[in-house]
């Protein structure tokens, strides 16, 4: 990755902590807001007098344009100790019945991300702003929820389709409409320049084939273990033979990937690593479809709410992608997206 970043550095003459000073994290989450206000017509109201685990975290009652209750968002940002690393939303309160009526969610964002320092505020690189917006899919996929049940709200749909309506918001990050929403420089207020933002698309894509491949690699390793029924002497041979399809360089002697693959051992991923590379296919052919009319075009933000968002797991996926999308996804979208074809 060190060399990675240093050709890319020289390539593009872009070095992504040049934006840091655009991103103060108190901007991002406002505009993270924006969007979503743009799109579903969502408003965010700081609830202050609600008690919470930690000083630092943040509560807002998500209301619909028209002043009806959609739910409570509970946003974590920083790390501390005795809190875990990486970012993830979780449900406090699951959309659905109890004791005779439909309880609307509680969701929160928890993340590590940047904090501030004494002389400056919590100011984030790229990776970070995509990452609040992942999460915060998440948790409009929890919060936008109309089922009865909560076992077929929210997030609680097929594993291969739940990192749909988060992946799809990182789009945005990369959108000028969007970024300029709330990229402002956190000592002058300048607008996040056009030239970055040029720097910003034009990096993107550096080395989106070998990322894809290496994604592909760990898909079919994952397969290749939970369909194997023999016994495995020989693990450094065992992943050579499931992923030869995908590799570019030759294996180093005594190294696997398997020893430490979590994800499909203890993270949840057991036979559905591959949902990862599904949800880009997904996101991708979804958001070709907000390019073509608008990446603020309210008539596909609500066909996206009204199939996507509310709908839990109350039809297969493929009903409700096609629902939304009128076809069948095409994987096409997703190698434009990466610079892969024209």
């Amino acid at each position: 990755m060190y060399y990675k970043e240093q050709l890319k550095k020289e390539k593009y003459a872009f070095d992504s902590e040049e934006l840091r000073p655009y991103f103060k994290s108190e901007n991002v989450i406002k505009g993270v807001f924006e969007v979503a206000k743009r799109l579903y017509g969502l408003t965010f109201n700081q609830l202050n007098d609600i008690q919470t685990w930690h000083k630092e975290v943040e509560c807002f009652e998500v209301n619909n344009a028209d002043g009806s209750h959609v739910g409570i968002l509970y946003i974590d940002l920083f790390p501390r100790e005795t809190k875990r690393s990486g970012a993830w939303m979780n449900a406090l309160l699951e959309n659905g019945l109890y004791k005779g009526k439909v309880r609307r969610p509680q969701v929160l964002f928890v993340a590590s991300l940047t904090p501030s320092t004494d002389d400056k505020p919590s100011l984030l690189n790229y990776r970070e702003v995509e990452t609040i917006f992942h999460e915060f899919g998440h948790c409009l996929h929890g919060l936008l929820s109309d089922g009865k049940y909560q076992t077929t709200s929210g997030t609680n749909v097929f594993w291969d389709f739940v990192e749909l309506p988060s992946q799809i918001m990182e789009n945005w990050v990369g959108e000028s409409e969007a970024l300029k929403l709330f990229a402002t420089h956190y000592e002058t207020g300048e607008v996040i320049p056009d030239d970055l933002i040029s720097k910003i698309k034009k990096s993107s894509n550096f080395g989106a084939g070998y990322l894809s491949l290496r994604q592909l690699s760990l898909g079919y390793l994952d397969m290749a273990w939970y369909t194997n029924l023999n016994k495995v002497d020989n693990v450094e041979e065992f992943e050579r033979k499931a992923t030869e399809k995908t590799q570019l360089f030759p294996s180093i002697p005594g190294m696997t990937v398997s020893n430490s693959f979590g994800h499909i051992f203890s993270g949840g991923y057991s036979a559905g690593y591959y949902s990862y590379k599904w949800a880009e296919v997904l996101d991708a052919d979804a958001f070709e479809k907000f390019k073509e009319d608008g990446i603020f075009n309210k008539d596909t933000a609500q066909s996206f709410r009204d199939n996507i968002l509310s709908k839990g797991s109350l039809k297969h996926p493929m009903q409700l992608y096609k629902a939304f999308r009128g076809r069948e996804p095409q994987v096409e979208a997703l190698l434009r997206r990466d610079d892969l074809i024209k």
